[in-house]
């Protein structure tokens, strides 16, 4: 199982990934989403690395061995969430019952007058955060999200919709233009919304505690936090089932400042501070965790592939 989660392919192709935005489109949400259960069973079939880092998640979130039902639940969750997408991105809000708490935390950091570093992760439906311009009109959100990871998925999904294509700051870009585009949108007032559960390759991390195991958090978006002087709201879409997502705003920083000497151990700080808040919004519902890969960086071995066959047998 890799280590590395941008070295798993992206699944699907560009063909069935845009006949399932078109029948979604044209034929509705109920009809399409039939069509998971059939994809789902392949998916579960064939990735066998995805498979088992859901089977280990899960032993993990409920303390005991995950049946195979149990995963199959899990991708179907999966599943659901990315097929919204093509709804929430195609000004198809209405179909969704979205409850939102906190969001008096976040509107009393953006009467400041600056932006605000909106922290998530992939745990549910980021994309659910769009339905926040319905209460806040000319609130303006910029995601910082890497282009090449499921590009596919990505480049089709924005043709959905342009004017949020047109709001995606590439984290692949150069360090210098991508440190100058966030510093733009902070200054024009921007959610300015970041993933911090994953590093990209070569990005500096720091081992912390999360679900009794250590595991590597990146740091950067704690000094971009901190060199952009901005408050960090955290920011989480869990899926309830049917068309119920419930959005999530918790203060995490009124501001971020970083000792040159203790850098470091702050960082670390800060890290453990995220992943401990992660983990509660992930305890509300573990099939909401959409991370695919080997997070715990825990190698297979014997006694892993009997928990497997075990599991399967349940």
């Amino acid at each position: 199982m890799s280590t590395v989660w941008n070295e798993r392919p992206e699944g699907g192709n560009r063909i069935a990934i845009r006949l399932g935005c078109s029948l979604g489109l044209h034929l509705g949400r109920a009809f399409v989403r039939a069509l998971l259960y059939p994809s789902v069973a392949y998916f579960f079939l064939r990735r066998g690395p995805e498979r088992r880092a859901s089977r280990a998640f899960l032993a993990r979130a409920f303390g005991r061995p995950a049946s195979s039902w149990q995963v199959l639940r899990h991708l179907h969750m999966y599943g659901q969430t990315m097929l919204d997408r093509i709804f929430l991105l195609s000004e198809s809000l209405q179909r969704f019952e979205v409850s939102s708490h906190g969001l008096d935390v976040l509107e009393r950091q953006m009467a400041r007058g600056r932006g605000v570093l909106l922290l998530g992760a992939h745990i549910g439906s980021f994309e659910v955060l769009r339905t926040l311009g319905e209460k806040r009109p000319g609130v303006r959100v910029t995601a910082v999200m890497d282009r090449r990871q499921t590009q596919q998925m990505t480049e089709i999904l924005h043709a959905l919709n342009p004017k949020i294509a047109a709001n995606v700051i590439d984290a692949g870009a150069d360090p210098a233009e991508l440190a100058l585009a966030m510093h733009t949108a902070a200054k024009e007032g921007a959610l300015i919304g970041l993933l911090a559960d994953r590093a990209r390759p070569g990005e500096a991390v720091h081992a912390v505690e999360f679900f009794g195991a250590p595991a590597q958090f990146p740091t950067s978006p704690y000094l971009i936090a901190a060199l952009l002087e901005l408050p960090v709201v955290l920011c989480f879409g869990l899926y309830r089932g049917g068309n119920r997502y419930d959005l999530y705003f918790e203060t995490f920083a009124d501001e971020i400042r970083i000792e040159r000497r203790t850098r470091a151990a702050q960082l670390g700080g800060w890290a453990q501070r995220f992943a401990s808040r992660l983990e509660h919004y992930t305890r509300l519902d573990p099939y909401n965790w959409f991370n695919f890969y080997d997070f715990w960086h825990v190698r297979a071995s014997s006694a892993a592939a009997r928990g497997e066959r075990s599991g399967d047998a349940a």
